[in-house]
């Protein structure tokens, strides 16, 4: 794919640069020749993301869940650019919070919805003016569970759900500006995310009552399965950053960028299947227990 709008030496903000797909990001446009801003929160992931890259990423301190930090670094990046304003947002942060939604605490999914989706707006929010001052473009980093709700995840689901109403809002709402919005909606990518929700939902269902595990039990094993299943064999993140360098460079990006094995597939049949027979679908392929009643396929 193409890159045929090169923004030569445009200022990129990137949240959560310190792993996986923000982490391809940040390296695949410094080396394309942006000058990126990586979003970290920890110093020693900055100077690590340094260290692998030409040099000149500059680590960004960043805390998308906490005004003051969302301050801050818009405050730096302003101080640096000038009335150059900035050239892309890649609004990557993201995490998984992982179980049965009739045992996941609730501040669990605020906690998803704080990163996953009011993050991305209040970021979005605080980089805007820099934005609008070179017509810059915003990329959000949405799933393919944003289009196809799975068992499990669904507070992860709900908030790429979520931030698909948002991506399309904005889209419309800074046409008068000519700032391009886009999303991409990856299937399995891997990426150290696989493992880090898995040891978070373990950590959190070490609180669950007795009755979530005599419920659920046969299916946490299946939904085990599936994230090692995804994280050895997903798509790489760089495929992810090539697609984040078309969006932001390209002259008529696309809104939508869907990546990953099976993913237009799954959008497909969910879309023509009744919603029944689809969720039989999903209860087989994942091998998760099933209704004695069911019809099965």
């Amino acid at each position: 794919m193409a890159d045929n709008r090169k923004i030569d030496g445009g200022a990129v903000v990137i949240t959560g640069g310190s792993t996986g797909i923000g982490k391809a990001c940040a390296l695949y446009l410094d080396r394309l020749g942006f000058h990126v801003y990586a979003g970290v929160r920890m110093a020693s992931d900055g100077d690590m993301l340094k260290q692998e890259s030409s040099g000149s990423i500059k680590p960004l301190l960043l805390d998308v869940t906490d005004a003051a930090s969302i301050g801050s670094a818009a405050e730096a990046v302003a101080a640096t650019v000038g009335e150059a304003g900035l050239s892309g947002l890649v609004n990557n942060a993201g995490i998984v919070a992982a179980g049965p939604l009739e045992f996941l605490p609730l501040d669990e999914i605020r906690k998803q919805f704080e990163v996953n989706m009011f993050g991305q707006i209040a970021v979005t929010q605080a980089f805007l003016p820099l934005l609008r001052k070179s017509r810059g473009r915003i990329v959000n980093m949405g799933s393919i569970s944003g289009r196809v709700a799975a068992p499990f995840i669904g507070a992860y689901a709900a908030s790429k759900f979520a931030l698909e109403a948002f991506t399309d809002s904005l889209r419309v709402e800074l046409q008068p500006w000519d700032i391009g919005v886009s999303i991409i909606e990856p299937g399995d990518v891997a990426t150290p995310i696989w493992e880090k929700s898995m040891e978070a939902a373990e950590k959190v269902a070490k609180n669950y009552p007795q009755e979530a595990f005599s419920l659920y039990g046969s299916a946490f094993s299946a939904i085990r399965k599936e994230a090692k299943n995804g994280a050895n064999t997903g798509i790489s993140a760089n495929v992810i950053a090539r697609l984040v360098a078309h969006a932001l460079s390209a002259k008529r990006p696309r809104t939508r960028y869907l990546a990953g094995k099976g993913v237009r597939l799954k959008i497909f049949l969910k879309n023509i299947l009744p919603d029944r027979v689809f969720d039989r679908l999903i209860v087989r392929h994942l091998g998760l227990p099933t209704s004695s009643s069911a019809n099965l396929l």
